[in-house]
C-alpha cells in the first residue's frame, strides 16, 4: 500500500493532551501489534491516538564532558527513530482507514519514565509484551511491567502473534 499522503507532524515532546489512547512503539513485532491495537482502541473510543517512541541512547547517562561529543549521534538516532515510525504508522494506519490521524512524538529519555509519566494525563496506554531488549526469556518487558504496576490509567499489553500476518516494515539497508 502507498504510504500516507501527508506523515504526521513529529514532536520531540511526550503528549500532554487531549486525553486520549497512547501506544509505545519500537519498531518490535509486539509494539506493530500494539500499534494495530491502539488503533482499534481510539477508534471504538472516539479518542485521539498518540503514538510515542522513546530514544534512550544512554541508559546510564554521560559522564562529564560526553554530552557535547555524542549530541550528533543522538539527533541522528531521534531521525532514525522517527524515519521508522513514520513507516509503521503508514503500515498499520493503511489497515484502518477510518482512524483518525494520530500524533506522533519522538522523545528522548527513558521508556519507562516517558511511558509512566504520560500515563498520568492519558486514558490508556497500549504496549507491546515484549520490546526490542536483549533478555528473551522475559514474558513482559521492563516497560510493560512497570506501566501495569505502576501507570496512572488502565494498561492494555499486547503480545506479538507469530501468524505471519504481521504489518511488516522493511528498512533500508
Amino acid at each position: 500500500m502507498p504510504p500516507l499522503a501527508s506523515p504526521p507532524a513529529v514532536s520531540r515532546k511526550p503528549p500532554a493532551g487531549p486525553p486520549g489512547i497512547v501506544v509505545g512503539v519500537d519498531g518490535s513485532d509486539a509494539s506493530m501489534w500494539a500499534l494495530d491495537r491502539a488503533f482499534t482502541e481510539a477508534t471504538a473510543l472516539v479518542l485521539p491516538l498518540h503514538v510515542v517512541a522513546v530514544v534512550n541512547p544512554a541508559p546510564g547517562g554521560y559522564s562529564p564532558g560526553m554530552a557535547d561529543l555524542v549530541e550528533e549521534s543522538v539527533e541522528r538516532l531521534l531521525q532514525g527513530m522517527s524515519e521508522v515510525t513514520v513507516r509503521a504508522l503508514d503500515t498499520v494506519q493503511a489497515r484502518h482507514p477510518a482512524a483518525a490521524a494520530p500524533s506522533l512524538h519522538v522523545v528522548l529519555g527513558s521508556p519507562v519514565e516517558i511511558l509512566l509519566a504520560t500515563s498520568n494525563l492519558h486514558h490508556t496506554v497500549v504496549v507491546g509484551a515484549r520490546g526490542n531488549g536483549g533478555f528473551a526469556r522475559l514474558l513482559l518487558g521492563s516497560v510493560a511491567t512497570a506501566l501495569v504496576h505502576h501507570g496512572g490509567c488502565p494498561v492494555l499489553v499486547v503480545p506479538a502473534r507469530n501468524t505471519g500476518t504481521r504489518p511488516s516494515v522493511h528498512l533500508p539497508d
